[in-house]
């Protein structure tokens, strides 16, 4: 993997160099606890336990299994499946690419003897599981060796990807994309080199009990909403668990997120990402990240020597890598900081956050930076952290979030049924914007940039996303997408070609 130095991490605001601070009235603190509370277990005093629900598919599978054995191809069974099938796969290796694009598929792995069954890509296939499918399940196994990503969900409701091993994928490590309903829980993923677990413009989702170290950006929570981020164990990465919108995607916001118990440390290690990609920008050291976020809780965490800061919170103005995004609000709202135990964080800062640090007539290592514009924010006990830009912020009117269990749905959301004329549409939202903004680079070129490149011509992009060519060397090679048909190539380059913002 290709590792870069990050230089720019926060630009301290225009104002400061003009010799001038800008000012503003205290913000309001938010008057509200969440009331959003769905399904699942609690204790006597309303506190949740565990998860909120074991399965977001209620429903038991009603068809047959299908037994895959070393030797094998994972795929076979797959075609051979129907809705309502389960397919185990034995131990041993089993090196391709598993496409599901039915409904109601379990692909549970068998442990024997703690031995798994192995995905491996052999350092050139790209992806090891894909599903567009609805109520899919994936749960058991051990990937490793693909290049482009471990577990990726394309427009599919209700997932649950659970006790997954998953190292050195390359870019993802999970990624549900465009899904509504989701659980992703009690996986280890390591070396990843954009975001360990990723949710991207996804719904009512809860990631929990997972260990993610080793990679550019832990746990990444973009442009998706109703999002609970608990009792993970997040360290050895760049950044540690983000909150973010990405300008330039079909989604605008990012909102109602929960990030709780966690266990985040020792995220320092130097930014690997592509180079000029948004996670590219982030300082190594960072333990939560929030950018232009709202509504967005951070609660009973343990935040420890993480070198830049314990919690950075930015606009898009400030933050490296970014592009504005006229339909985006680039300004972080409602960010509501409750009880966290923080130590030993900031010691080795930036020299940013040195100097917005001396605009309070402030020293020490920072635990908080707050920069650019933020509104109607909110944080209980501010007098254990050492912070900037947070001062004039009022203490919260609630202290906890007990009572909101989960975000996920009392009944599974509805199938996502696609048309064949949208195929195309789904498509472009379900895996191009994974790695394509509109404006601004976010993995590959931006859509305008494709878009002049192929203008009239949809069947040469068509033909390039199934058998790609390495164009630019500031750019990471493209996965080849030569899993979907030909028709659907044709008509999501047309879509693409086509599209306005």
């Amino acid at each position: 993997m290709k590792k870069t130095t990050i230089v720019l991490a926060l630009l301290v605001p225009a104002a400061f160099f003009a010799g001038k601070m800008l000012t503003s009235p205290a913000p309001v603190a938010p008057t509200y606890a969440p009331e959003v509370s769905y399904g699942g277990a609690a204790t006597s005093n309303g506190s949740s336990v565990g998860n909120a629900k074991k399965s977001v598919i209620n429903a038991a599978p009603t068809g047959i299994v299908h037994q895959v054995k070393d030797g094998e191809l994972i795929m076979d069974a797959v075609k051979a499946a129907n809705p309502g099938d389960v397919i185990q796969v034995w131990p041993g290796t089993y090196t391709e690419t598993v496409y599901i694009d039915k409904d109601n598929i379990r692909l549970s792995g068998v442990i024997i003897e703690g031995k798994r069954p192995k995905l491996f890509g052999d350092g050139h296939l790209n992806d090891a599981i894909l599903y567009s499918g609805n109520n899919i399940v994936v749960e058991n196994f051990l990937i490793t060796k693909y290049k482009g990503n471990g577990i990726m969900g394309q427009a599919g409701n209700n997932f649950e990807i659970r006790n997954n091993i998953i190292e050195d994928t390359g870019v993802y490590g999970i990624f549900p994309q465009l899904g509504d309903n989701g659980i992703v829980e009690h996986n280890v993923v390591s070396g990843i080199e954009d975001a360990a677990i990723y949710i991207g413009m996804s719904d009512h989702i809860h990631v929990a009990n997972n260990e993610v170290f080793d990679s550019v950006a832990g746990i990444e929570i973009e442009n998706s909403r109703h999002a609970i981020v608990e009792n993970n164990f997040v360290h050895h990465n760049t950044g540690g668990v983000l909150a973010f919108v990405t300008p330039g995607l079909p989604i605008k916001d990012t909102v109602d997120v929960i990030i709780r118990n966690n266990w985040i440390s020792d995220n320092n290690t130097k930014n690997f990402g592509a180079v000029g990609s948004m996670v590219a920008g982030i300082p190594a050291g960072t333990g939560i990240l929030i950018m232009a976020a709202d509504k967005v809780i951070i609660e009973d965490n343990l935040i420890l020597n993480n070198k830049t800061a314990g919690i950075i919170i930015t606009d898009h103005q400030n933050a490296p890598n970014a592009t504005l995004d006229p339909e985006s609000d680039p300004t972080p709202d409602e960010i509501m900081i409750l009880n966290n135990l923080m130590h030993n964080n900031g010691y080795d800062t930036i020299t940013d956050a040195k100097v917005l640090l001396s605009t309070e007539f402030k020293q020490g290592n920072p635990d908080i930076v707050q920069v650019g514009g933020i509104n109607n924010s909110c944080i209980n006990n501010a007098q254990q952290y050492v912070t900037v830009g947070v001062s004039k912020w009022p203490a919260c009117s609630f202290s906890n979030t007990d009572s909101v269990i989960s975000y996920l749905l009392d009944t599974p959301a509805a199938p996502r049924s696609v048309a064949a004329t949208d195929k195309g549409k789904y498509a472009y939202l379900g895996i191009c914007t994974g790695c394509h903004a509109y404006t601004g680079r976010l993995i590959g070129p931006p859509v305008q940039v494709i878009q002049s490149l192929y203008m009239d011509d949809p069947k040469a992009l068509a033909d390039y996303i199934a058998n790609p060519v390495k164009k630019r060397e500031d750019y990471p090679f493209m996965p080849k997408q030569d899993y979907l048909d030909a028709e659907t190539r044709l008509a999501v380059a047309e879509y693409l070609l086509s599209v306005k913002k």
